[in-house]
């Protein structure tokens, strides 16, 4: 499914949160593989980028080709995450902030799961952060029929 289809769909969430979506998508992108685990995992990471920008702010989504490998970049504005933390983030159960995580009620996937699924559609996902600034996780897929 198209990534607009979820940026339609967290809507609601963008108005609670009173933080913006913005979606890039110049081109269609098409990546082989299960569109309800990708459709998850796109909407888990625009989820925390609502929770985690401030109100009045926005989340961004781009996708792009870059060679065979569809990009996708999610953007917050958020607090940032500490540079100990970045590494770890994957991990299972891993939690930057416990009171941050019960505050925003993190019933979402887990990153450990957006990792595990990600890498199953032999793809990778990295995370960029600089505290005060924002948070991008870079998602990179294989663009279907580059195998």
């Amino acid at each position: 499914s198209s990534d607009l289809e979820v940026v339609r769909k967290l809507a609601p969430l963008s108005g609670l949160t009173g933080v913006a979506l913005a979606a890039e998508a110049p081109q269609p992108a098409v990546v082989t593989g299960d569109s309800v685990a990708l459709e998850r995992v796109l909407t888990n990471l625009l989820e925390n980028a609502l929770r985690y920008s401030p109100r009045g702010e926005s989340a961004t989504v781009s996708v792009a080709m870059e060679a065979a490998t569809v990009v996708v970049r999610v953007r917050d504005t958020g607090p940032g995450i500490a540079p100990e933390h970045l590494p770890h983030l994957f991990e299972r159960f891993y939690r930057v902030d416990k009171a941050r995580s019960r505050e925003h009620g993190g019933a979402g996937l887990g990153l450990s799961i957006v990792k595990a699924l990600i890498e199953a559609h032999g793809g990778t996902v990295s995370v960029a952060s600089e505290v005060g600034q924002g948070t991008e996780f870079c998602v990179h897929l294989p663009l279907a029929g580059s195998h």
